[in-house]
């Protein structure tokens, strides 16, 4: 046995047959669910395997999953993983053009989708030439017709999911597999042209599922992790509220697999009902991204949800964003049993560590990381000095590269000592104790009279402001300091908008004078990815607009000030 995740998966269905394995809630308010328990997963997940299989895909070819959450999401992704095919997630919010460029760039050959999404496939196939097999998700729409005649007119072909689990086996029987299957993770897509992470399987399941164990001793052989389920019980719910095409859901969700224990996803991020099923099925760990998910459950709680038993609830951990100290002990006064964890990572490098505590106003977040990673020179891959800024690397279990993109693969992924690296656009320090206080990304970066400034230290400024609601902070052009700091803002419900100059007071308590926004937008509501990732590319857009219905407030002053 290797460190193959199909493998790890069977080897935990075959001592927990029995327990329930998958809560699915369907649209909220309706009361409809699924459960299954492991050995019934893992049958549906072979017939999904076994039909791909049987429909002439390769093992090594790529399956896209273009859809909402569901219990179908994750059956064929363990029903890709048993055929030795790879999974490929695809962003439900992508328009045409976007996802010409994903189907493409992954190389797609079968591509399993919602029913509701059928008109914007049919825009696309023409476009995606190694399509070949589309399995469709739910009952057929009238927009599916179009998409039936032109799969037809190029050689591929149109099922429905219900009609391709019924006549597949429920069984094993698969090939042998290798710990060196791929996992690919598409990432990106808000600041340029999303990019595919290429994941050995058993670098996955140690950098991104914790060996399984991700706060205690990874497990020494494969074999270990049926033992460990099999000496151990039952009793423990995680709940990944952000959509599964967010690698960290996905991989949450895997961990809880790899535990033997339940997970539990909505179709849809609905902060009351989310409430309502933590309270219902007793959910011990939450995982979210940033304010984004955690704010609107703090006014739930706070007001037309207060008194929701969330008893059960040990831990709420965040990924991909980070939760701001305001957001943070707003939770903690509604749930103070509960544990906020920033967990600090990314698609590129899995696992890195957990955010400490604020370094202070305005100055970026603690880090206790794990012994993989480091700060270097982006130069030259050294180890920067104690207090010199640098980019966050890790080495050992790291993905082999980006799909299909060598450039930026070369510019990325690093061997130093034999052993592969991977810089990471985080720009950080490093104390003489080794512990990281991470800045921001390098990338986002506002050089602003040669001072730089990293926008989520500004944002975490701005969202402690009593009447706004959400923030995102970029540079826009200024013809004596370069660039100038612009806040783009959402109102708290009921709330007066701010000024200018009362989030220059409000800033300047607690940011130097050169972090201090001097323009103002606000907008009605901030854009961000399905899984509450900022966009800053809409945000330079609208900082540097004034606009997007409506008006901007430019403050002026010195950069210094």
């Amino acid at each position: 046995m290797e460190y193959n995740l199909a493998d790890l998966f069977e080897s935990v269905v075959d001592v927990v047959p029995g327990r329930e394995a998958l809560v699915y809630v369907d649209h909220p308010g309706t009361g409809a669910e699924r459960r299954l328990t492991y050995a019934e997963l893992d049958a549906a997940a072979n017939r999904v395997g076994h039909h791909l299989l049987a429909a002439g895909i390769r093992p090594g070819e790529h399956v896209g999953l273009h859809l909402y959450n569901g219990v179908e999401y994750l059956q064929t992704v363990l029903g890709c993983l048993k055929a030795r095919l790879v999974p490929v997630n695809v962003n439900y919010r992508y328009v045409a053009d976007e996802l010409a460029y994903l189907y493409r760039d992954a190389d797609l050959v079968a591509l399993v989708f919602d029913a509701e999404f059928a008109e914007r496939v049919a825009a696309v196939l023409p476009r995606a030439d190694k399509l070949r097999r589309l399995v469709r998700v739910g009952q057929p729409a009238p927009e599916e017709a179009p998409l039936v005649d032109l799969a037809h007119s190029v050689g591929a072909t149109v099922v429905g999911f219900a009609d391709a689990e019924a006549a597949s086996s429920s069984g094993r029987g698969f090939p042998a597999r290798s710990q060196d299957d791929l996992f690919i993770i598409y990432t990106g897509g808000t600041t340029g042209l999303p990019k595919g992470v290429m994941w050995r399987q058993e670098d996955l399941f140690f950098a991104g599922l914790g060996g399984g164990s991700p706060t205690g001793e990874p497990v020494g052989k494969p074999e270990e992790l049926a033992e460990r389920v099999a000496a151990g019980g039952e009793g423990v719910t995680f709940f990944p509220t952000a959509p599964l095409m967010h690698g960290t859901s996905t991989l949450t969700a895997f961990i809880g697999f790899g535990f033997g224990q339940r997970v539990v996803i909505h179709r849809k991020f609905v902060p009351r009902e989310v409430l309502r099923t933590i309270a219902k099925e007793r959910v011990t760990a939450v995982s979210l991204v940033g304010d984004a998910m955690l704010r609107p459950l703090v006014d739930a709680l706070a007001g037309p949800m207060k008194g929701t038993d969330c008893s059960g609830l040990f831990s709420v951990s965040s990924s991909g964003a980070v939760l701001s100290d305001t957001v943070r002990a707003q939770f903690g006064a509604l749930v103070p049993h509960a544990q906020l964890l920033n967990n600090f990572g990314s698609t590129e490098s899995g696992f890195n560590g957990t955010a400490t505590e604020a370094a202070g106003a305005g100055e970026g977040f603690r880090i206790r990381v794990n012994s993989r990673t480091r700060v270097v020179d982006p130069a030259t891959y050294e180890p920067v000095a104690a207090g010199e800024i640098g980019r966050v690397a890790q080495r050992g279990h790291v993905p082999l590269g980006y799909y299909n993109d060598p450039v930026k693969t070369a510019g990325t992924f690093f061997e130093r000592d034999g052993e592969r690296w991977v810089l990471l656009g985080d720009m950080a320090t490093v104390d003489e104790d080794g512990v990281v206080t991470v800045l921001g990304r390098g990338s986002q970066c506002i050089n602003t009279g040669g001072e730089k400034v990293y926008p989520e230290e500004v944002e975490q400024a701005l969202k402690a402001h009593p009447d706004v609601y959400d923030a995102l902070v970029a540079g826009v052009p200024d013809a004596v300091w370069g660039n100038r700091v612009a806040a783009v803002v959402q109102v708290r419900a009921g709330a007066r908008a701010p000024s200018l100059a009362d989030v220059q007071t409000h800033c300047r308590t607690r940011l130097a004078g050169y972090k201090v926004p001097r323009r103002l937008v606000v907008a009605e509501a901030i854009r961000r990815s399905p899984s509450g990732k900022a966009d800053y590319r809409w945000a330079r857009e609208v900082a540097g607009a004034g606009a997007d219905g409506t008006d901007g407030h430019d403050g002026g002053g010195d950069a210094d000030a």
